[in-house]
């Protein structure tokens, strides 16, 4: 068990390696069975083998990687053959392109596709078998950690148990504690990992110099000064350490390419989506026979206010609150499936391509949420730094009922930290959340 205990970062390597070259092999094989040049040494199998390593590592870390031990094993496998699978698309358009030669008439055809299908599938199978192995390993190996929460507030408590719980295979809860508890310090000491939600920065503080000093994990719920610190760089006066943080602003070169981008990919996204419209509507009109569209005023960048437009969910004429529950009996039958798989924001394409919204941006609040909640929170109007977004950070890591503090957290983690490759990141994270419906829907917000 020992010597396992101490290669265990090399048999994950080689795990990881295991999978991605079965899925290289799968992909190569059924397609070499129509096109024997893939596995000969030639110009189209190097081309090809290169395309899919190069594509294959970026799509992985965009999605996550092999990081067992970190997410359930579902979660992980849904990301690696999303991967996986749009590197196959890649690599298959690779082959297609170079068939199309002299040899061939110079036309495009689109041979062997069934063993691309056949190979996706295989592939799948693959990548869940490797990642409930390597879980499994890793659990193996690493027994879970005793963690102890720390809270701000005795009401937080219970959010933040739930939250850690759900890794229960990687973290047992032994106790939480508010940060003023008198037996917090020996508490620490039992403990392999403290977690601290919403602590004041004084008992902060002190209580991580004692987790430093004792060789403890510590897990800290960010606040603005701490998502600065992580966008910034260290920098040296004489002897003096400082760490610099920019006051960000976006080039000009970042915003013609993010409006270009928004442009072209709402534009070619309705026309694919447009049979989702055209179901969704006779679905909304066949249930009641209202109106299919809801338009709201939200706020985007600046304050600026804008008429957004979704699918209506809701039942017509339900009063003038349009918060809802998850349970709310206001949503129609059509809305709650509208509502699971985010078809219901589709329609917030034509803002984008009106330039009312951006695709990735902090999420566009109700006029009274962003009161609400700007009077508890006044950093919420940070948030208005940036265009308003169909997806973001909050979209991809949080829930509809994630509070509005953690919602301002995570947005101000994408604003602080903005790049165009970041935004297709979160772009091709946003797909996964599809196939994850069901944990990403604990209540809804706006109709």
């Amino acid at each position: 068990m020992s010597f396992i205990k101490r290669f265990k970062n090399s048999i994950m390597a080689l795990m990881a390696l295991a999978m991605y070259g079965i899925c290289m092999l799968s992909l190569f094989l059924l397609l070499g069975i129509e096109n024997w040049q893939i596995l000969d040494i030639s110009r189209t199998s190097i081309i090809m083998a290169f395309t899919f390593t190069v594509m294959g590592f970026l799509l992985v870390r965009a999605y996550g990687g092999f990081d067992v031990g970190v997410r359930k094993s579902r979660p992980i496998a849904i990301s690696l053959s999303l991967a996986i699978i749009l590197d196959d698309i890649i690599t298959y358009l690779v082959l297609i392109i170079m068939n199309t030669n002299d040899a061939n008439g110079k036309r495009v055809v689109f041979t062997s596709f069934g063993f691309l299908l056949l190979s996706m599938l295989i592939q799948t199978v693959v990548i869940a078998a490797f990642t409930r192995l390597g879980n499994a390993f890793y659990f193996y190996v690493n027994p879970a950690e005793k963690a102890l929460i720390v809270v701000g507030e005795a009401s937080e408590a219970e959010k933040v148990r739930e939250a850690v719980s759900i890794f229960r295979m990687r973290y047992e809860i032994y106790d939480t504690v508010v940060q003023n508890d008198n037996k917090i310090a020996d508490k620490i000491k039992n403990a392999d990992s403290v977690f601290f939600y919403d602590v004041s920065k004084e008992r902060l503080d002190e209580l991580t110099g004692l987790c430093y000093g004792l060789r403890r994990s510590v897990y800290i719920n960010p606040n603005i000064t701490d998502i600065l610190l992580h966008s910034g760089k260290e920098v040296f006066f004489s002897d003096l350490p400082f760490y610099h943080t920019e006051a960000r602003h976006m080039t000009f070169e970042q915003r013609v390419i993010k409006r270009l981008g928004d442009i072209v990919i709402s534009f070619v996204g309705l026309i694919l989506a447009s049979p989702l419209f055209l179901i969704a509507a006779i679905a909304i009109r066949k249930e009641d026979g209202g109106r299919v569209f809801f338009r709201q005023e939200r706020a985007t960048v600046g304050g600026r206010i804008f008429k957004i437009i979704k699918f209506r969910t809701m039942k017509e004429h339900d009063g003038e609150d349009f918060s809802a529950t998850k349970d709310d009996d206001r949503i129609t039958s059509a809305g709650k499936w509208l509502r699971k798989y985010r078809i219901d924001e589709l329609p917030q394409l034509i803002n984008i391509l009106k330039g009312d919204m951006s695709l990735v941006g902090p999420r566009p609040e109700m006029l009274k949420n962003v009161e609400e909640y700007t009077a508890d929170l006044p950093e919420f109007r940070y948030r208005l730094r940036m265009k308003a977004g169909l997806t973001g950070y909050a979209q991809v890591m949080g829930k509809y009922n994630t509070t509005s503090r953690d919602k301002l957290m995570l947005d101000l983690m994408y604003i602080e930290n903005f790049s165009i490759a970041g935004d297709i990141r979160i772009l091709l994270q946003t797909i996964t959340v599809l196939f994850t419906a069901d944990e990403s829907t604990e209540a809804f917000d706006g109709r």
